[in-house]
Formats: structure tokens, sequence, C-alpha cells
């Protein structure tokens, strides 16, 4: 019997699915293995980064400032005031490696940031809406909480593999500036149970400065007054608690702790 080869059918190497089908199922299950990795990713560098001794990070961000901060001039009386007020209040920390500075961020934007080396980023439209130093004192004191629990160490773990995933991704410079923006976000953004700590250690700090707990939260009752729709546009209160369970939180604290809520109130002007 001769074997009498035929040809193969048209279209044996064309799938039968829609190329649009295709294409999705490949794009998904990319997103999907990418979207896996940056979690590992993330979760490793965060825990490494926590790891680095508290010590070794005051070295190597001894004079560290983000780029997108415009500061003060230093001679900005407003900043003389925040650097004696942290002094006082770092004193009540005696264990921190940290050799605190603070800087004024010449931003309209409401916002309090702690970043690695022992830096705290007040912005000008925090300070605007601060009135009394009971308030900033809590204010600072919630900052040193996040260096006391090392959360700017696990954002800042999860802000540099943001933005190396997305400088690879293209390589461009519109694609380097993306991700250092996205990196900037996830530095100085931190989880409802990161700010909740943050808070207790703040508190704590007030009432061993004057002994009582008076106004620490004031801030944060004017904020829930004004109209929701502002509150939208605040970036401080767009990465912490909403103001109204920080004030039950805060005032849950100082009852638990038998803390007077009561006591001077000392006015602040800029």
């Amino acid at each position: 019997m001769d074997f009498i080869p035929r040809k193969p059918a048209e279209g044996i190497n064309v799938s039968k699915e829609h190329p649009l089908v295709e294409a999705s199922t490949l794009i998904i299950a990319l997103s999907l293995i990418f979207a896996v990795i940056s979690v590992a990713l993330i979760f490793a560098v965060e825990i490494a980064l926590y790891f680095v001794p508290e010590e070794k990070e005051a070295d190597l961000f001894e004079d560290w400032l983000p780029e997108d901060i415009v500061t003060v001039a230093p001679d900005d009386a407003r900043l003389a005031k925040l650097e004696t007020l942290l002094w006082r209040l770092s004193r009540h920390y005696p264990e921190s490696p940290y050799d605190f500075r603070i800087e004024i961020d010449d931003s309209e934007n409401m916002n309090a940031m702690a970043l690695p080396g022992g830096l705290i980023v007040v912005t000008a439209g925090l300070l605007d809406e601060i009135e009394t130093e009971n308030e900033l004192a809590f204010i600072l004191g919630h900052e040193m909480g996040h260096f006391r629990n090392r959360d700017h160490m696990r954002a800042l773990g999860r802000g540099v593999v943001i933005s190396l995933v997305f400088v690879a991704m293209s390589g461009s410079g519109a694609a380097s500036d993306l991700g250092a923006s996205i990196a900037d976000v996830a530095l100085r953004g931190f989880s409802r149970r990161q700010e909740s700590l943050a808070d207790e250690f703040g508190l704590q700090i007030v009432q061993q400065e004057y002994g009582h707990v008076a106004d620490s939260w004031r801030f944060f009752e004017r904020m829930d007054e004004i109209d929701g729709e502002y509150l939208e546009l605040l970036t401080y209160l767009s990465t912490h608690p909403s103001p109204d369970d920080r004030v039950e939180d805060l005032i849950e604290q100082a009852g638990q702790n038998g803390w007077s809520i009561s006591g001077e109130i000392i006015a602040i002007e800029w």
C-alpha cells in the first residue's frame, strides 16, 4: 500500500478563538503574574528594610530630603518653634536612635510625614490650621510614633519596589517620574493599624510633656466639622483615619489610662 502524503488543512496553526479574546487572556495572565511578583517583592523588601538597624538607617539618611519637597527659608520663625517643640517632645523618647529633624514643606496641602533618618515634614497648609501647641505636640508625637514602630521603613520598601517596577516597564523619563510619584505615595501612606498605634504613642508623649492630654484632638474635631466635599481634597486626611473615629479612639485611650482631658491650653501664633 503506497503512502500518499496529504497537505495539512488550511488554518491548522490558526486559533479558533477571536484574536481579541486571546489578547485579553494573555494580558490578564501577564497582569496576574506581574501582580504576584510585585507583591512578593514588596513584602520581601519591606521585611528586609525593617530589619536594617535603626542606627544604620539614621546614618544612611542623615541629610536626606525628598526632591519634591520645597522647604521654607531657614530663618522662618515657624521652623524655630517646631524645632524647639520637637526637641522637648523627643526627651520623652530617650531610647530613640534618631537625631530628629523637622522641615516645613511650603505647600497648601495639609500633611505631616515621617521619613527615613528621623526627618519629620509638616506642610505650611497644616500649620495654618493649627491653633494650639497642644494640637501640634500631638501631631509631632504621632509622627514620632511611626519611627518607634518603624512604619516608615516598611513604607520605604513598598515605595522602592513600586518605583523600580515602573522604571523597568519602560525606562522612559515619563515612566520613571510616574514610578517615583507612586513610590512617594507609598512611602507616605500607612495602614489604619499603623496610624492607630502612632496615635497611641503620640498621645502618651503629650501626656508626659504636659501632664494632661487636653486639646490634643481638637484639630481633628475641627476637620470633622468641615464640609465633606472639602475633606476629600485634604491630603492629610486621605492617608489617615477619619477624624471622628480618631477622636473617639483618643478619648477612649485617655480614659483607659486615667489621663486628664483638661489642663492648660497653649495658644500658638505663626
